[in-house]
Formats: structure tokens, C-alpha cells, sequence
């Protein structure tokens, strides 16, 4: 036995079927070694349990970023346009230029303004935007997101659209009345008077954002010119200026209503290329206009997004890390368990490098299979968040991620494989390099003194 083991370790190259025999044979558990056994168990549980976290944390904020993203670029562009010194007449002209610009989807125009919404017996501030049916059907989001009603002969159809959390909260449904009050009225010698319409509700759509969905109201475009007074009456070419004493009739058919909107949404194909679109944007133009990207607009929130999200990994990075350092803890008291057999190994022929292979194996095994669970563990969670957070909502009968708070009625989740790839690259390095200190302090037991005090 003791030739053939001699035999081995001579013809032995680096990891050879021998060093893994041995470090085999040291994860088996025995009994008098429960308690190393145990240690390691629990360390492989630690190792498995921060990489999962880390998985399915940085999967759900990951897919936190891209819903909120997708959401707010579903309705609004990524540039908003306002102009500057002149009414914005032209903006049909505008528009079409606007959109033959090489990486430019669409651009849509809108008359948007603040007003007060009354339903039975509720009010709420909103957000009310004019916009014709075509380009309501550019928008990403809009058109599909009707869940009652529709879209159909809407420029025509003198009613708005409203989210569904705005519908429950007023207490309508389609066909109800909803009443809109503005500040911004009539001029009278008296002052200004409020402007309070009422309108029938024939659309009520669901983005799945809690902000849009109990915010805005959509209203066909000339309507919305109307209510926000975005107009002004000129007479016609070679109209002669109308007596005192004009009917009504005579004053309709002698002037012009020439309408203009409050702004335009470009949508790109790039949302990153903002900075290079915006010079051969305003040029096109042909007017002075202040252009406001996405990124801009949402600065300070995707910039929270993404320090909570750096912070939040390296915070779940500390359980791998002591997970981790449980390694070299285990695989001490192995090495203490095991310096009789490292003394006989020794004698018969083992290098210490050889020894020292042995015990690397032995405690990067541990971190390589947490490393796996954890891997497995992690994707899966990740890949049924939703429906992880909805039955457990349902058993303990306690919200979790109300939308409410985190703007987004589901919990999203997108895995990248390249963090993915990262977290457990890491998990394996760590494992290693745990696993060295212990391996070189038992490669440097002197034989002698080994088997003369084990």
C-alpha cells in the first residue's frame, strides 16, 4: 500500500488523480470529524446563500431600472421641445422636418397644462395633454394600454382618457362625466374666471406606472387647444374688419382660428445618443428651441437608482465575504484534524506543493459547490419574482413592494448574464484565495515533529 501511494506521488503532476483522491476523501464526512464537517456545511450554505442574493438583487433592480425606463420613454420622448420667443404656430411644419432626421422615430406635438379632476365626490390634481389620435398612435406605450374603451375615432369623440388608479380614485368608469377646472379662464372686467368643463370618459388605460396611472388625462388635440386657450382668431385674407353690430355667424366666418401647442416629444432610436442628436435637432428647426432630454429630466432619480444599486451590491457582497472566510476557518481545524496524515503523506513521498494543492482543492470545493447552488438558487428566484412576492404578499396578507411606493404595480426582474458572470467569478476567486493560508500552513508541517506530536 505504502509502494503503490509512494509510486503515485512520483509519477504525480499538478491536480493529479492522487491530490484528488485525498481532498476527496477530506470532505467526506466521519464522525469524529462532525463537527469540521458541520463548519463546512454551514460555509457552503453562506457561500450559496449570498450569491443567490446577489443574483436576485441586482436581476430585480436591473429590471426595476428597465420597467421605470421603458415606462417613462413609453410616454414621454426623449427629448422635450419648447420654444422660445414665438407662439408655436408652426409646428406642423416643424414636425415633419424634424422626423427626416437620420435616427429620429417620431415626434409627436401636444397641448399639456395643470388642472383640477372631479369625479363623484373626489378631486385630484392632474396632468391634462391634447394630442390627435396620430400622434397618440406613435406613442410606445398608449395605444395598447386601453383596457376599456378605445382609441377609435378619438380626435372626433370629445371625451378623455385616464389611467385606471385615476378612474377608481374619482369613482367613474366609461361614460361618466369627469369635470376639469382650470384657474386659467375667461378674461372678464372682473378678473379671470376659472374654466370648468365637463367631459365623458371613453378610454381608461393601465401603463403599469403609478404616476402616469393616476396622473394624466388625455383629451383629443384641437379640444385640448380649446380649454387651454392655445389659439388665436385672425380675420381672413381680404376680410374688411366687421361693424360693431356683427352676428355671431359673420364673426365665424370672418376670422381664422390658428391653433399652436405647448410642446413636441422626439423620440430616437438611441436614448443614448441625446448629445449627438441634439445639434442636427436644431438645426433642423428653424426656430429657437430649448431642448430637454430624458436623462436630464430624470437625472437625480436614475442617479439615486444607481448609487442604492452600487451600494446595495457591495453590501450583499459582504455575505459571500464572510461566508467566505468561513474557509479558512474549517479548513484549519481540518489541517490541526490532519497533521498526522500530512506527516505520513510527507514521508512517503508528497511535495509540499503537493500538499498544498490538496488543501486548496479541499477548500475551494466548498466554495465552487455553494458557488453552483447559489447559481441555480439565484436564477430561479430571479426568473419568478413576481410570483415569489405575490404569494407571499398573499400568506402573510402583508403588501410587499406596494406600487404605491415603487411606482410599478409588478416587481420586475432581468438577469444580465454579464453580472452574473461577475458574481460568481468573484464568489470562486474569494473561495481560492481563502483557501490559501490554511493550504500553506500545512504544507509547512515538518514530518518529524508531526508524528511525534500527533
Amino acid at each position: 500500500m505504502t509502494t503503490r501511494s509512494a509510486t503515485m506521488i512520483e509519477k504525480n503532476r499538478p491536480f493529479s488523480p492522487f491530490e484528488f483522491m485525498v481532498a476527496w476523501r477530506y470532505l467526506r464526512a466521519r464522525r469524529e470529524e462532525a463537527f469540521i464537517s458541520v463548519i463546512a456545511a454551514l460555509t457552503l450554505t453562506g457561500i450559496a446563500i449570498g450569491v443567490a442574493t446577489l443574483i436576485v438583487v441586482t436581476s430585480v433592480m436591473n429590471g426595476f431600472r428597465a420597467e421605470l425606463l421603458d415606462k417613462i420613454l413609453g410616454l414621454n420622448g426623449h427629448f422635450t421641445v419648447f420654444p422660445i420667443e414665438e407662439q408655436f404656430e408652426d409646428y406642423n411644419d416643424v414636425v415633419l422636418r424634424m422626423e427626416e432626421v437620420d435616427g429620429v422615430t417620431s415626434v409627436v406635438a401636444f397641448a399639456e397644462g395643470q388642472a383640477l379632476a372631479s369625479g363623484v365626490g373626489q378631486s385630484t390634481g392632474v396632468s391634462v395633454r391634447g394630442m390627435a389620435l396620430s400622434d397618440i398612435q406613435k406613442l410606445p406605450s398608449l395605444p395598447n394600454a386601453a383596457i376599456l374603451g378605445g382609441f377609435d375615432g378619438w380626435d372626433d369623440s370629445r371625451g378623455v382618457a385616464i389611467g385606471i388608479r385615476l378612474a377608481q380614485k374619482l369613482g367613474v368608469s366609461i361614460g361618466d362625466p369627469v369635470t376639469i377646472i382650470t384657474p386659467d379662464g375667461v378674461v372678464t372686467p372682473f378678473g379671470t374666471t376659472p374654466q370648468i368643463r365637463s367631459y365623458p370618459v371613453t378610454v381608461i388605460f393601465e401603463l403599469g406606472m403609478v404616476e402616469f396611472d393616476s396622473f394624466f388625462v388625455f383629451m383629443p388635440l384641437q379640444q385640448g387647444q380649446d380649454y387651454y386657450q392655445l389659439y388665436r382668431d385672425v380675420l381672413k385674407d381680404g376680410q374688411e374688419p366687421l361693424p360693431l353690430d356683427a352676428t355671431d355667424e359673420q364673426i365665424d366666418a370672418a376670422y381664422e382660428r390658428i391653433y399652436r401647442v405647448s410642446a413636441l416629444e422626439v423620440f430616437l432610436d438611441d436614448p443614448d445618443a441625446t448629445t449627438a442628436m441634439r445639434d442636427p435637432l436644431q438645426l433642423v428647426a428653424g426656430r429657437p428651441m430649448i431642448f430637454t432630454d430624458w436623462q436630464r429630466r430624470n437625472e437625480t432619480f436614475f442617479s439615486a437608482l444607481q448609487v442604492e444599486r452600487v451600494v446595495m451590491f457591495v453590501i450583499l457582497s459582504m455575505i459571500v465575504l464572510v461566508a467566505v472566510f468561513n474557509i479558512i476557518s474549517s479548513l484549519v481545524m481540518l489541517v490541526k484534524e490532519k497533521n498526522a496524515d500530512i506527516a505520513v503523506l510527507r514521508t512517503i513521498g508528497a511535495t509540499r506543493a503537493s500538499i498544498m494543492r490538496i488543501f486548496c482543492m479541499t477548500g475551494t470545493a466548498i466554495g465552487v459547490a455553494g458557488t453552483l447552488i447559489g447559481l441555480v438558487v439565484g436564477l430561479v428566484v430571479a426568473a419568478n419574482a413576481e410570483n415569489l412576492r405575490a404569494w407571499i404578499s398573499d400568506t402573510i396578507g402583508i403588501a410587499l413592494f406596494p406600487p404605491e411606493v415603487f411606482f410599478l404595480s409588478e416587481l420586475p426582474s432581468k438577469t444580465d448574464p454579464v453580472e452574473v458572470t461577475f458574481v460568481v467569478a468573484m464568489a470562486l476567486i474569494l473561495s481560492f484565495l481563502a483557501s490559501l493560508y490554511p493550504a500553506w500552513r500545512a504544507a509547512q508541517y515538518d514530518p518529524v515533529e508531526a508524528l511525534r506530536y500527533g
